[in-house]
């Protein structure tokens, strides 16, 4: 099967974990803290896509703060502060093609996956090299 072929919902999360923009920093911390986790937590409001916040963004944020959750700056900024407006986003319709394309460029390591603007599903590059080894072994 070619690239272009392969539906991008063959690969895709589809229970996507996704914060608020007002909820508080220290929601972010714990979903980054779990075991199996993409370290990538979109935004959305509604279903509604609004956000992202990659670990890098995370990290940038808490600057020197220890990951103690006391430390005032996970109680004080609030997802808003600290997300991506206008992530990169493809629409449920993609494939496997349209989805390496944009990976390979470098520029960004998930790509989400939405229908008329609501969040449907999320792809990392770890997705797609899994979807490799297990289909072309």
């Amino acid at each position: 099967m070619k690239l272009g072929d392969i539906p991008i919902t063959e690969i895709m999360t589809k229970e996507v974990v996704s914060v608020a923009p007002n909820q508080k920093l220290i929601d972010v911390k714990h979903i980054f803290e779990k075991k199996k986790f993409h370290h990538h937590v979109p935004v959305t409001e509604n279903g509604m896509l609004k956000g992202m916040i990659s670990l890098t963004d995370f990290l940038y944020a808490i600057k020197n703060a220890s990951l103690d959750d006391n430390e005032v700056v996970y109680h004080t900024l609030l997802v808003k502060d600290v997300m991506r407006e206008h992530p990169v986003s493809e629409p449920i319709s993609s494939s496997l093609r349209d989805l390496t394309e944009i990976l390979a460029k470098g520029d960004v390591h998930a790509v989400l996956i939405c229908d008329k603007g609501v969040l449907k599903g999320i792809v990392s590059t770890a997705d797609v090299i899994k979807y490799f080894l297990k289909n072309n072994n």
